[in-house]
């Protein structure tokens, strides 16, 4: 028997029972369904260039069209799109599961006693007979004590032991009764773009307000989230150029002046914001806003930025608004990270380029020196022998000090951490290009497209990302690295690209604050009392995770570090972490 069921964004609604497949959907909106006498299609997410392929009817519509007319594979191809796609073929018995370039719509599978079902999230998996809600061990341990950049480097696996997750840019055949998982879609950089930086700044340009056009289009009435940084900013200028409106923003914003970019955000009023929604994040109440995350996204969630975000989509929707529009991916395409510059200049000593090496370190000391997260020569070296192999063109290193920082926060009998060894892909001669392709498919993307998607669907909102177009990931894998990162400056080709669409100084904006929150804070004062209640119960020593010892000297240096305003990096990032851990484990006792 082959039973499927997709979940999404639709309404409990059967749309096939016919011998042993059942296909539908479930949620708060109307699905997106289509059925002809040979196919059935169910879809999570849109199709953005459907003006392109022609058809009538809607998205599922176009994509039953598609398959019966040139096969599955080969429409996938012709589709631009953020989606999770379940089709059903009579003629040939097929079932067919695919899932974006990118991963921006989720897809998980399980196989249960006689039965293959799928959604789009872990939850609806639950009641499959065979399948069960045991975590996966090892996810619970680098959730616990690791850095949240290694809790998708095995991106077919979730954190649930039985149920199994379709990566970014694969697709599932089930037929005889038999599953096989392939990738469908390639990055391809290895033939490099020519052209002067101007003309690869318009063609960048034309290309970025393409990709917000077709987006907004698509969408009802969207919001835009804003921040200081690029990126947003450069997604809401596009929609202003193409619609020639201003447009309603939401920003999280904070009474810590570290964290708050409130000065920043204001370059782009005038210009780009119709109305500038300010969503002021204070002292939330922790332990009950992270258990809603928990129970809109069924699982631990991996940074404490996403609280602000889960905040602001509450306020978002609130505002009669049905879609998001946001910057995320665009450090990862034109190599906006302060890490990306070990990246760059691994790549320079394998170029051979010794002076210009000099150059950048010197200019990069110059412009991103940092009490904590000091630069000097002696770093950058450091960084280079932790973070590269030079001996091997491309092949880029674990961060073993970052990964087991807080390996002895784990008890030892849960997991042995010391010996998870991550996957480093490097399908690419450049470090560089190998660092950000390893974070959009293994590290930093796949948890925020996964945050934002759940979060946004729990409001009723449409998540949108338009960095994340095909187009522009193809173009900016292909460009130079100094189109990317030049005198100590990143984002080169996206600065010239909006010379014409932001204002001055928030183009040419070097310093980066992030898009973050205070935890800090929220974990100390009266927030260390909820993690000593939190650490000391009986439900949590039980577990056998943590080492309750390491814990509270953890806690402790925290508070010291928060009250003396000694430079030195604190402890939030662990500590949300456990709390997120805990109240998932809470949640599954209760579910």
């Amino acid at each position: 028997m082959l039973a499927a069921a997709a979940s999404g964004p639709g309404g409990a609604t059967a749309i096939e029972d016919r011998e042993a497949t059942a296909l539908g959907a479930w949620g708060r909106d109307a699905a997106k369904l289509a059925a002809t006498p040979r196919t059935t299609v169910v879809l999570d997410g849109a199709v953005y260039n459907r003006g392109e392929l022609g058809g009538s009817g809607d998205d599922a519509a176009l994509i039953a069209g598609l398959h019966e007319e040139i096969g599955f594979e080969r429409a996938l191809d012709r589709l631009n799109g953020d989606f999770s796609i379940a089709l059903h073929d009579r003629d040939s018995g097929e079932l067919w599961l695919a899932r974006d370039r990118f991963g921006v719509k989720p897809l998980y599978y399980a196989e249960g006693d006689r039965v293959l079902a799928f959604a789009s999230r872990p939850r609806a998996l639950f009641g499959v007979p065979g399948v069960s809600r045991e975590p996966n061990r090892q996810f619970v341990a680098l959730f616990a004590a690791s850095h949240y950049r290694t809790i998708d480097n095995q991106p077919e696996r979730s954190p649930y032991e039985d149920i199994a997750q379709l990566p970014a840019a694969h697709l599932l055949r089930f037929a005889n009764g038999r599953a096989e998982v392939r990738r469908w879609w390639s990055l391809d950089a290895d033939d490099p773009v020519t052209g002067s930086e101007e003309e690869l700044a318009e063609r960048y340009r034309d290309l970025l307000l393409d990709a917000v056009g077709i987006r907004v289009a698509s969408a009802g009435r969207p919001a835009f989230t804003l921040s200081g940084g690029m990126d947003s900013s450069t997604v809401l200028a596009c929609a202003v150029e193409r619609t020639g409106s201003k447009q309603e923003a939401f920003s999280s914003v904070y009474e810590d002046a570290t964290y708050d970019e409130s000065d920043e955000i204001r370059t782009m009023l005038d210009s780009s914001v119709d109305r500038w929604h300010q969503v002021r994040i204070g002292s939330p109440d922790l332990l009950s806003t992270i258990s809603e995350m928990i129970d809109a996204n069924d699982e631990p969630v991996a940074t404490a930025t996403w609280l602000s975000h889960y905040l602001l989509c509450r306020e978002v929707a609130g505002g009669g608004f049905d879609s998001l529009l946001g910057g995320l991916g665009g450090d990862e395409l034109n190599a906006g990270e302060y890490e990306y510059f070990f990246y760059f200049f691994a790549d320079l000593v394998a170029a051979g380029r010794e002076e210009e090496l000099d150059r950048e370190t010197r200019s990069w000391i110059e412009h991103h020196d940092h009490p904590v997260f000091k630069k000097s020569f002696d770093v950058m070296r450091d960084g280079l022998d932790r973070l590269v192999d030079l001996s091997t063109p491309g092949r880029c290193l674990p961060d073993r000090v970052r990964l087991l920082r807080y390996a002895s926060a784990l008890d030892p009998g849960y997991f042995d951490l010391d010996s998870f060894e991550p996957v480093m892909d490097h399908p690419f001669s450049s470090y560089l290009k190998n660092r950000t392709y390893q974070d959009i498919y293994r590290e930093t993307a796949p948890c925020c497209l996964r945050a934002a998607d759940r979060q946004c669907t729990a409001f009723g909102l449409e998540v949108l990302w338009p960095f994340f177009d095909h187009r522009l990931v193809e173009l900016m894998f292909r460009v130079p690295n100094g189109m990317k990162i030049r005198d100590g400056v990143t984002k080169r080709l996206l600065r010239e690209a909006t010379a014409d669409l932001l204002p001055e100084e928030t183009r040419t904006r070097i310093a980066k604050t992030g898009w973050n929150a205070p935890a800090h804070a929220w974990f100390s004062g009266g927030g260390r009392e909820l993690l000593l209640d939190l650490t000391g119960s009986e439900s949590f020593r039980s577990r056998g995770i943590y080492r309750p010892e390491e814990v509270r000297r953890l806690i402790d240096e925290h508070e010291e570090i928060v009250r003396s305003g000694r430079p030195a990096e604190n402890h939030m990032m662990f500590l949300w972490q456990l709390v997120n851990l805990e109240l998932w484990m809470q949640w599954l006792d209760a579910t």
